[in-house]
């Protein structure tokens, strides 16, 4: 079919392209608040603890200034979340027949367990600071911590069963995937790595977040105590969970070059099958979605196989020798990912972890001589721009987890081809992902002007809560923005 204008002719867009675009554009959009949210709770979480057990105002302070930020971030994380569940009905119906019954348990885990656990408590957390006793109310953000974190878990189960399916069957008179064992799913070894590696990649979001807001104060007023404080702590912050989640996210890599070796092959432009792999530095390759070679290749010998097998000769799958077998194995088909796209988006990821790290290790560096920190104005300028790191990195992750998985939208199961609603034609889709993009792009506008902000305004005055005479405790008002 196609598109008449003038003497050209167009091709026109398929349901199922622009169905994978709205879903890429809400999925990446609201994962933008998701590790803000996770790593930041903590962090309040972890300051009202510190309050509740020295007394000191300045950690209560502290934890209604960033309080605020994480609320901000909650909202919107829910309103894009609900959007983009709504469409594996909407445009995935076929998808949804195919796995509902298996997809849907962690799903309906994360909805009826984690959110409403999160949710019911984060609502006694905000009005409950004059109303709750204080170890109670202590306890709430607490929950709301455990909450959010499990919230992850849940949803990884989902997403790590596509990547790597375990505990089911498919029925042979229906044909359809069914559940065998909730208890395979919920330990699938892709989960526990992922969720580890999710996790530490979210603490370093929201310790680079917290980094940026504090050295923004700092440059405006080098002498404020306050966030000379937070700085030092989001510093050793951002530098354990920058190690961890390059060192997780390693192991992760080794997993899923067993798992998944078409897309591990992508991410690393190897065509051939090595024993002694070496590791990509550069690579530049024919201008195709699905080259079967590179033109130009930097490498260093060796270094894949070491970092995939921990062995010097460890042999490597290529893209060429997998295509083959998964051809032979799964039916005639073009079983590669877009190879720039898994090469570059793997590259991005790893690349800003590893500058993220360099960032804290030059701040703890400053801060062994007193004063020297708050006087780099340099540095500072730099961690508040340093912010969009994580976030960066976390969408260039998830884009290579996606798409290094395609055609597969359950790995080795079902085509993404065939996952598609066949009912809802590409007009339907068009004009609800137009309607998304304008929507997001609104919410966008209005969530960076509200972080902006929150993050530009004062933590309340030193005093405002003061001790009361009879030595109850301190009882400030609802958060409030």
């Amino acid at each position: 079919m196609w598109l008449l204008r003038g003497s050209r002719s167009l091709p026109s867009v398929s349901a199922l392209d622009l169905a994978r675009w709205q879903f890429a554009i809400t999925t990446l959009y609201h994962f933008l608040f998701v590790p803000v949210t996770i790593g930041l709770v903590w962090f309040v979480a972890a300051f009202q603890t510190a309050w509740h057990r020295s007394g000191d105002e300045r950690w209560l302070r502290l934890t209604r200034f960033f309080g605020r930020l994480f609320l901000i971030n909650f909202a919107l994380g829910v309103v894009t979340g609900i959007v983009q569940e709504f469409q594996f009905g909407m445009n995935w119906s076929a998808y949804s027949k195919y796995v509902g019954d298996i997809f849907g348990a962690p799903l309906a885990m994360e909805g009826l367990a984690a959110f409403f656990l999160e949710s019911t408590f984060l609502g006694l957390w905000i009005f409950g600071w004059d109303r709750l006793r204080p170890r109670v109310h202590l306890a709430t953000i607490w929950i709301v911590a455990i909450g959010t974190t499990a919230s992850a878990y849940f949803i990884l189960a989902a997403n790590s069963w596509m990547q790597h399916p375990v505990g089911y069957k498919i029925n042979p008179v229906t044909q359809r995937a069914e559940m065998t064992s909730i208890a395979q799913i919920l330990t699938n070894s892709t989960l526990i790595r992922a969720f580890g590696h999710t996790i530490a990649a979210a603490a370093l979001t929201g310790s680079m977040l917290v980094l940026g807001v504090a050295a923004w104060h700092l440059r405006r007023n080098a002498g404020d105590a306050l966030f000379g404080v937070v700085t030092r702590i989001a510093l050793w912050t951002t530098l354990a969970a920058a190690i961890v989640t390059l060192l997780l996210g390693h192991t992760q890599g080794q997993l899923m070059t067993k798992q998944q070796p078409m897309k591990m092959a992508a991410a690393e432009a190897l065509y051939k099958t090595k024993s002694g792999a070496p590791f990509s530095l550069f690579d530049i390759g024919p201008w195709q979605a699905h080259p079967s070679k590179s033109l130009v290749s930097i490498a260093i010998p060796h270094g894949l196989s070491i970092l995939a097998t921990n062995s010097w000769n460890g042999k490597v799958l290529g893209i060429n020798d997998i295509q083959a077998a998964y051809v032979a194995k799964y039916g005639p088909g073009d079983y590669r990912p877009i190879v720039g796209i898994d090469y570059w988006s793997f590259r991005i990821m790893t690349g800003l972890g590893f500058l993220a790290l360099l960032i804290a290790a030059i701040g703890l560096w400053l801060a062994r001589a007193r004063g020297r920190l708050e006087r780099s104005r340099r540095f500072l300028r730099i961690a508040v721009w340093a912010i969009a790191l994580p976030l960066v990195a976390n969408l260039a992750g998830w884009i290579f987890t996606e798409m290094g998985r395609q055609p597969w939208v359950v790995q080795g199961l079902l085509l993404t081809k065939n996952a598609v609603s066949p009912t809802v034609g590409p007009w339907s889709v068009g004009l609800t992902l137009a309607g998304f993009t304008a929507l997001y792009g609104v919410l966008a506008v209005v969530e960076g002007l509200l972080m902006f902000r929150a993050a530009r305004s004062d933590p309340e005055p030193e005093g405002t809560y003061p001790a009361p005479a009879d030595g109850s405790p301190i009882t400030p008002p609802a958060l409030t923005y």
